[in-house]
C-alpha cells in the first residue's frame, strides 16, 4: 500500500493512502444475549471476533479496531479483503460456535483514506464500507461495484449486482454488489431486472386497527399524525408527516422526514435509526416514530412485513 504524506499542518499526525476497508459484525447479537445470557453470548461473540481477526491477518490484513461485536479491518487490495471475508463465512458455515449458530454480515469498499498515527483511519471510504456492512444480512458479503472492478477474474465471477442505494453525503446513488461465497450460489446468476420480472413483492403495514398494503406498482404511503396521512399514527413524538414509504428500483424504501427520527427494528434483531435518511425494508419487523420500539406505546407501533410472491 502506497501512502503519501501531506505537507499540511495535519501531516505530523495524519497521512493519506489507498486501501480496502472491511467491516464485519455478528448479525442478531441482541437476540444472542437474550437467548444465551450475557456471559455465554459474550464468550461466543469473543470467539467469533478472534476468528475474524485470524482470517484478516491470514490475508495480510490488519484489524484496526473492534467495536462490540464488530471488527473494522484494512487490506492492501480488494482481493485480500474478499478472500478474508469468504474465509470468515466458510469457517462459520462449517459448524456451531459453542453449540450456537452464528451468522456474520460483511461489507467492504476500496478508496482513499486518512491514516492517523494511533493506527485508526477515517474518511469517505470508511463511511461507505460501514454502509455496505449495514445493508448486508447474516451470511452475506456486500461490496461496492467499484470494489468489484478491482477484484481478480476468479473473484469477480463470484460477484453479482445487488442494488443501487443512496449514501449520505453523495449526490448520486451507488451500485452495490454481493460476493457469492457459497459454491451452490455461483452456478447460476440472475440479474436484478430479470428477477423483478419474475417476482412480485407486497408490503403490509398495520398500526392498531389501521392497516394498508403496498405493491411494487404503488406510488407511496405517507405516515404521521396528520389526518391526511395514509397511515395515521398517534404517537407523542411523531411529526405530522413523519415518514414516507416509496417504491424505488423494485424495493420498498422508508424515508424519514421528521424532527425526532424513525426507528426500525427487524425481526432478526437489527435496529436502524433514520433521521432524514432512507432504508430498504426487507422481511418483517416494527417501525416506531420518534421513540425506539421498547419505549413506544403498543397502539403507536407499526408492524411491517414484506412478502415475495411469484407473478
Amino acid at each position: 500500500m502506497e501512502i503519501n504524506a501531506s505537507n499540511s499542518p495535519l501531516s505530523e499526525t495524519q497521512t493519506t493512502g489507498y486501501c480496502a476497508v472491511m467491516f464485519a459484525d455478528v448479525a442478531g447479537s441482541t437476540k444472542l444475549y437474550d437467548e444465551l445470557g450475557d456471559e455465554i453470548a459474550n464468550s461466543v461473540i469473543s470467539q467469533v471476533i478472534t476468528m475474524m481477526q485470524a482470517s484478516t491477518e491470514a490475508f495480510s490484513g490488519v484489524v484496526i479496531k473492534t467495536i462490540g461485536d464488530e471488527v473494522m479491518c484494512q487490506f492492501d487490495s480488494a482481493d485480500d479483503a474478499a478472500k478474508a471475508a469468504i474465509q470468515i463465512q466458510e469457517k462459520l458455515e462449517l459448524g456451531l460456535v459453542q453449540g450456537t449458530f452464528v451468522a456474520v454480515r460483511i461489507g467492504f469498499h476500496c478508496g482513499a483514506v486518512i491514516f492517523r498515527d494511533d493506527g485508526d483511519l477515517f474518511g469517505d471510504t470508511v463511511n461507505v464500507a460501514a454502509r455496505m456492512a449495514g445493508i448486508a444480512k447474516g451470511r452475506q458479503i456486500i461490496l461496492t461495484e467499484s470494489a468489484t472492478k478491482e477484484l481478480s477474474a476468479g473473484l469477480a465471477e463470484k460477484s453479482r449486482e445487488f442494488d443501487k442505494i443512496p449514501v449520505k453525503g453523495k449526490a448520486e446513488e451507488i451500485r452495490v454488489c454481493e460476493l457469492v461465497w457459497e459454491e451452490t450460489g455461483v452456478t447460476r446468476m440472475i440479474s436484478i431486472d430479470s428477477l423483478n420480472s419474475q417476482l412480485n413483492e407486497e408490503l403490509y403495514l398495520s398500526c392498531g386497527d389501521a392497516n394498508t398494503r403496498m405493491t411494487l406498482n404503488s406510488s407511496s404511503v405517507q405516515i404521521g399524525r396528520s389526518a391526511v396521512c395514509d397511515l395515521v399514527v398517534n404517537a407523542d413524538l411523531a411529526s405530522r408527516t413523519h415518514a414516507k414509504i416509496s417504491v424505488k428500483r423494485g424495493k420498498f424504501v422508508l424515508a424519514d422526514q421528521s424532527t425526532n427520527g424513525t426507528f426500525v427494528l427487524a425481526d432478526d434483531g437489527q435496529e436502524s435509526y433514520l433521521r432524514r435518511e432512507e432504508l430498504v425494508l426487507n422481511g418483517s419487523g416494527t417501525i416506531s416514530l420518534g421513540n425506539n420500539a421498547n419505549d413506544c406505546a403498543s397502539y403507536a407501533l407499526i408492524t411491517y412485513e414484506v412478502n415475495l410472491t411469484a407473478k
